[in-house]
């Protein structure tokens, strides 16, 4: 029987390399242990300057709890381009997943939960930015309609600003692609969702950017923190469970934000997401022992009242209760499924190639040297 490559991790490596890997890993060690050394002596001067700052806050503090837990779900996005002989094999998808259902809901939530955009495209670099930009506003479009009262979103509340730059710049480039026409067509809808999402207006609904990794310093900055420690990994060593960081404004960018709209007319609607992204707030929650500090980026709308960051929280601690998650149980859940789109999108394009075989009046041999896919791009 044969071994599997995850039992021999080393099996293709020459053995000199092998040997210098695990020799640097020892150092790496070492390295890594003095760092958490470290941090572990200045733990308790650095939860004195969170406190003596107004920063350290106590989830039992928040008197204005919701009588229910909240109703969550999340979304989350893939895309895979397939470069073929001939073509790319273009696919993007946006799924939604319901979080854990409290015991009182009642509410149906009717499906389909998910978008999809499957094109062939002709080979061009700037493809990947499109179909990039266009699941992003397929997720924003999912999050902006969910009926739940804490909705969760994949990465930062900023990251759609800056696919949809891209895209908007790069649409001038390839105007010929079916991506790009799809793109600009539903841009004006995909910014007004991303809209409603950043001012979060309804006192029923609160949309929570939950980033996995960041390098942002808001309060590590203000406190004079040590500058290789980004936030959320030194507040997982500062905060206990059930502690939060008082809301802050979001890092301000080197430049400017911006959004290139000229030739689709909605600089309007683009000047109104803009000031909204000034707003943005920032808290570390730490749901449980178990957990790691997360980071959570919200309208001002939704700090400004303790109601309804005290339902946000309420959400995020029920849905982090799963031993082994790092973060909320349905970002979790739709990560893993957009995770299978690269294997799906092969499967499709197997199917494709014997239709196109059993009725091309040619020779075999073009159409599965055609269809032949020799690197995929994906983003997971």
């Amino acid at each position: 029987m044969m071994e599997s490559s995850d039992s021999r991790p080393f099996g293709e490596l020459p053995g000199a390399l092998v040997e210098e890997i695990l020799k640097r890993t020892s150092d790496l060690g070492q390295e890594l242990l003095d760092e958490f050394e470290e941090m572990q002596a200045h733990r308790q001067k650095w939860r004195e300057d969170l406190r003596e700052a107004g920063l350290l806050c106590r989830e039992a503090d928040l008197l204005s709890f919701p009588p229910h837990i909240p109703t969550t779900c999340a979304v989350d996005g893939s895309y895979v381009v397939e470069r073929l002989l001939t073509s790319d094999l273009v696919a993007g998808a946006a799924v939604a997943v319901e979080g854990l259902t409290p015991p009182s809901e009642k509410r149906h939530w009717p499906e389909p939960r998910h978008k999809v955009w499957i094109q062939y495209e002709p080979h061009e670099s700037e493809t990947g930015i499109l179909v990039r930009a266009l699941v992003m506003g397929m997720e924003l479009h999912l999050a902006a309609q969910a009926p739940h009262e804490v909705v969760f979103l994949d990465g930062s509340l900023t990251t759609p600003l800056i696919y949809f730059n891209q895209a908007f710049n790069k649409s001038q480039i390839v105007p010929h692609l079916k991506t790009t026409k799809e793109f600009t067509d539903r841009a004006a809808d995909f910014l007004e969702d991303y809209r409603t999402i950043l001012s979060a207006s309804r006192s029923d609904r609160a949309w929570v950017a939950v980033p996995k990794y960041t390098t942002r310093r808001e309060i590590g900055c203000r406190l004079h923190w040590p500058v290789q420690h980004d936030d959320r990994g030194l507040l997982t060593f500062i905060l206990e469970a059930g502690e939060y960081t008082k809301p802050v404004p979001l890092q301000e960018p080197d430049e400017p934000w911006h959004l290139n709209t000229t030739t689709l007319n909605l600089e309007s609607l683009a000047n109104r997401v803009m000031t909204l992204l000034g707003e943005i707030q920032v808290v570390y929650y730490r749901p449980s022992p178990g957990m790691p500090a997360v980071r959570l980026e919200v309208s001002r709308s939704i700090t400004e009242n303790p109601t309804r960051l005290a339902g946000v929280l309420q959400g995020v601690r029920h849905q982090c209760g799963a031993p082994g998650l790092m973060e909320p149980y349905p970002l979790y859940m739709a990560d893993r499924m957009v995770k299978h789109l690269a294997s799906g999108i092969a499967a499709c394009r197997q199917v494709t190639t014997q239709h196109v075989a059993c009725h091309y009046q040619g020779r075999l041999d073009d159409v599965f040297l055609g269809l032949h896919s020799y690197r995929t791009e994906s983003s997971q």
